[in-house]
């Protein structure tokens, strides 16, 4: 398929890929701190896994609405509302831990979660300026600006810091700096024009000229390819969040390093998750859905089953780099597969879904998590969190792979 040139794809890939790095930093912070700014506040520490868990389920409980409302009112002004919302959340979690006030951090985290989630759909708007055979490649690109953000976030969050106890007045100087990271990602977004939906809109019509309406959402995941990749999709996320957002925990409180040591692990593991990922979209590309899909979740499993055994801050910083690897690889096929399944007005609600089921999942995840960590230890989360991945794993290598979607060709 030929591109018209004057199109700003590249341009518009750029700005969203820029958006996705300042989100990227803010969720280095909520990964590290969630956790610890609600049991700071409220001192109780069987509460650990509840801050990561309100902000994956309040992120899992937008997608889907804001997937739908990217296909009625378009990709740029729901991105947008999604770091509104994000600044206002940072603010009330800075507020929170000041003051400290418990409610102002349980709705602080709520917002950031619902921005976050809404920001991943950024991937929505990459699928819809490439074709098939160059999907995965697209939303590569606009994954890899979150590097930029695992870079920055540790250098800004680590010396802020640095010498401090974990109390309310640093972890509100902490939120404070991840609202400016929204506060950014907020003008790259608005920049970005015309809308991604109307470059799909200008590409992809049928054949005589006019959008192929959208099927509910019950028929679009029936098609082939589906259900893999909504469940290599869910596994991945949510063992990968779930992971990812009790770090900081295991850090200080198990492996009883200092606090500032956390960020270089996330930042090691948002690296793993996105530095790559450039290679990884045309590998998906090269080899397919299914095998890129499986050996994601294979990576995975060595990775979290590796916390049994790892103590140091440099070996978990491995563990970590490489559990975003694996998330990469499952990741992108898994959104690439999706996009091949749906049309230009079905795309956002199919991955909204797709969000909320694995936002949900890492929610409880990390719930449950945050209990056995605290009860059991480390070996609870490690365990729990490596049968979910080689399971779907094992599955997914069992089937034969599908054919291609009809709405591949229509998208």
């Amino acid at each position: 398929m030929s591109v018209p040139p004057d199109l700003p794809i590249r341009r518009n890939t750029a700005l969203l890929a820029a958006s996705l790095a300042a989100n990227s930093g803010m969720l280095q912070l909520s990964a590290a701190v969630a956790s610890l700014t609600l049991v700071a506040v409220v001192g109780v520490k069987g509460l650990l896994g509840l801050g990561p868990a309100i902000v994956l389920a309040s992120g899992a409980l937008a997608a889907l609405p804001a997937g739908r409302a990217m296909d009625r009112l378009g990709r740029v002004p729901v991105l947008a509302a999604g770091f509104g919302v994000g600044i206002a959340g940072c603010g009330f979690a800075a507020l929170g831990s000041a003051l400290p006030s418990a409610p102002a951090v349980l709705a602080g985290l709520a917002l950031v979660g619902a921005a976050s989630g809404t920001a991943l759909l950024a991937r929505t708007a990459a699928g819809d300026m490439y074709p098939p055979e160059r999907r995965a490649h697209g939303i590569a690109l606009v994954l890899f600006g979150a590097v930029f953000g695992a870079i920055l976030g540790p250098f800004v969050f680590s010396p802020l810091l640095a010498g401090q106890e974990l109390d309310g007045d640093a972890l509100a100087g902490l939120w404070l700096a991840a609202g400016g990271f929204m506060m950014a990602g907020l003008v790259l977004v608005l920049a970005v024009r015309p809308d991604p939906q109307r470059i799909a809109e200008l590409l992809r019509t049928d054949a005589e000229g006019e959008l192929a309406p959208a099927a509910p959402l019950r028929e679009i995941v029936r098609r082939p390819g589906a259900i893999p990749a909504l469940l290599a999709g869910q596994a991945s996320f949510a063992v990968m969040v779930g992971v990812m957002t009790l770090t900081g925990a295991i850090v200080v409180d198990h492996q009883h390093h200092p606090g500032h040591n956390v960020f270089p692990i996330i930042g090691a593991h948002v690296v793993g998750m996105y530095a790559l990922v450039l290679v990884v979209g045309r590998v998906v590309d090269a080899i397919g859905r299914t095998r890129a899909l499986a050996s994601g979740l294979l990576i995975m499993w060595v990775s979290v089953i590796s916390l049994l055994w790892v103590e140091e801050v440099t070996s978990t910083a491995v563990v970590l780099f490489g559990l975003g690897i694996g998330w990469n690889l499952s990741f992108v096929a898994a959104t690439a597969q999706l996009a091949d399944c749906a049309t230009t007005a079905e795309r956002g609600k199919l991955l909204g879904f797709n969000d909320l089921l694995a936002g949900l999942t890492g929610a409880g995840l990390a719930l449950l998590g945050g209990l056995a960590l605290s009860a059991i230890g480390v070996a609870a989360l490690a365990i729990g969190g490596a049968v979910l991945v080689v399971l779907p794993a094992l599955w997914i290598l069992g089937r034969p792979p599908p054919a291609p979607a009809a709405a591949a060709q229509q998208a």
